[in-house]
Formats: C-alpha cells, structure tokens, sequence
C-alpha cells in the first residue's frame, strides 16, 4: 500500500469512526476495518458507518446525481441510500460519500446467493422513470477502461505489438464488439433510456438494515440511464461460461420476468437482448483478470481461464445476433 493509500485509509476510518462514536464517550470500539482499496474507490467501516472515497477523477457533477439517485424516494426498497449528514470536513482530495452498513452476501454460501432477489429489484429498478436527468450508465465506458487498463499493464512499450496469447484472444472479442457497447458512440435508441445499475454483481447487494433486512442495491459510481440489459449481462456471461449452474441462471431469468423487466420479452428467446452485454462483460472481466495476472506475477486461475477462453469463441461472432442464442 503507497503512502498516499495509507493516508486515504487512516483518514476515511477517522471520518467513520468520529461519526459512529458517540461523543464525549469512552471508546470501545474495534478498529475501522478496510473494506475495499482500489484506485476507483476506497471503502472503510467503523461501527454502522461506511465511508468511500470515489475515484480522484470523478465526475463529481454526475457524482451528485448518482447519489441524489440513490436518496430519492421512488426507488426506495430498491437502493440502499445515503447517510443525508456531509462529512464535516474532507479528508482526501478524492470525493467521499458516507453510507449506513449493511450485511454482504456470504461468499462462502454458493447456494444461498439471493439470484431471485437480485432479478426482482433490477426489474424494479428499470421499470422505474428516472426521477431527474442521469448521466449516461456507464457500462461500456467501464469495459473499455477494462481493456486499456490490461493493454498497460501487458505492453511496456505501448508502440510496440502485444504478444500474450490470451490477452490476443480477449482483445479479439473486444475488437467484435459493436461499437456502442465498447463505449465509442452512444447505445441505439432501442437500447437506451432505461435506468441502470450498470455494475451488477452480487458483490452489489446487502441486507439493510443489518444482518436481516431486505436486500438492496449498492454503489451507484456507474448508473446512470442506457441499455438495462447490460444490468443482466454478468450474470448471462457466467452462465454462458459455465460459472453460473443452470439452475441459478433460470431462477435469476424467471425472477426477472415475474417482476416485469423490460430488458427480455416475457417468453422466448433471451440472448438476442442480452448478446452484446454478456460478450462486453465476458471481454471486462477476462481483461482485469489478466491484468491482475500481470500485476501479481502468476497464471490465471480455473475461473478466470474460462472467461478467456469465451473470449476466443465470441470473437468468431457477428457484431450483434438478430436471432439465436450466444452460448
């Protein structure tokens, strides 16, 4: 951890703590606990409290209107909204946002995986009119960051051609993608204007209140309005993978549906709507793997071989499929 992170940690886990703790009281509490420390966004807890500090270069307008996002009262039950008290006094350069605590999903739990919950409220979510106007999800733009940041960490010399097979083979698909699912030209009409999440994973859920409220969605950095299938394309690139048991993958598709999601037709066929996003998110999320492989210095593990090796079947396909299932 450079200094510079340390220094982020330590004083987002003060700005946790002075809130959590009352004042003028004796002190028993435990440490803050880091919960997350990437460049994107740092989350540190103290008692009921969370503080993040988003990335040093946020758009701290559309920043705004993502958390005003997460406070409004129509998508109350859906996300988990924000502590309304400002910090009293920043403690980084980096914005920072301050959020009640709530229970994660278990990860040491496959089969408790709240898959049905998950597809109810981003049906809830993406029926539901935006309130005020959004910035663009950000979806694409977070696929192609993805690329570039696997590019860097892969190619000393950014002149010079990549080499790595695997990394070939994820830009192949990258490069197979439509254009507006890679970020460079905004998404078609017919997949555009829904309100997103435009991150899901369960790694986004959380029971509020703790440990047994009901599950809602978190981390807004990337909402915004667009395509709401890109919300369903993780998990349908899991699916088309192999990570994700057939079982779950039908439970989390009939879930959607029963709620209404406007992103699939209620029967029939789902991939010709969710193609694009599941090969995008398929290309993101072999890209960081790679690029983490790269960082640490070892070989991708089983999970992450197969995201790349989709990688390789994808880029043999059409732009975007009119009809016919991506698997």
């Amino acid at each position: 951890m450079t200094t510079t992170q340390t220094s982020v940690v330590h004083d987002l886990g003060t700005l946790a703590h002075r809130l959590s703790h009352p004042a003028r009281t004796p002190c028993v509490c435990e440490p803050p606990q880091v919960l997350a420390d990437r460049p994107d966004g740092t989350v540190v807890r103290s008692g009921a409290i969370v503080a993040k500090a988003h990335a040093a270069d946020t758009d701290r307008e559309a920043l705004a209107a993502r958390i005003a996002l997460a406070a409004a009262p129509q998508l109350a039950g859906i996300l988990l909204p924000p502590l309304t008290a400002p910090p009293p006094a920043a403690p980084t350069a980096r914005p920072v946002t301050l959020w009640p605590l709530g229970a994660p999903v278990d990860p040491t739990d496959p089969g408790a995986a709240p898959w049905a919950q998950a597809a109810d409220l981003l049906a809830r979510l993406h029926r539901t009119t935006p309130p005020f106007p959004l910035p663009p999800m950000r979806g694409p733009a977070k696929a192609a960051r993805a690329a570039a940041r696997m590019r860097a960490a892969l190619q000393a010399d950014a002149t010079a051609p990549l080499r790595d097979p695997a990394a070939l083979s994820v830009l192949a698909g990258w490069r197979a993608l439509p254009a507006w699912a890679r970020g460079e030209v905004p998404a078609p009409a017919r997949r555009a204007g829904a309100l997103c999440h435009g991150d899901l994973h369960l790694g986004q859920l959380v029971r509020h209140p703790a440990p047994d409220g009901p599950w809602l969605l978190i981390d807004m950095d990337d909402a915004g309005v667009g395509d709401p299938a890109w919300d369903l394309g993780r998990p349908a690139a899991w699916f088309a993978a192999g990570l994700l048991a057939p079982e779950d993958w039908s439970t989390f598709l009939d879930a959607y549906r029963s709620a209404g999601g406007p992103a699939l037709p209620a029967d029939g066929d789902p991939w010709p709507a969710l193609d694009v996003p599941a090969r995008a998110l398929t290309v993101q999320t072999a890209a960081v793997a790679l690029a983490k492989c790269a960082a640490e210095q070892r070989d991708p593990d089983g999970h992450e071989q197969l995201m790349i090796e989709s990688c390789a079947r994808i880029a043999t396909l059409p732009p975007e499929l009119a009809t016919g299932p991506a698997t």
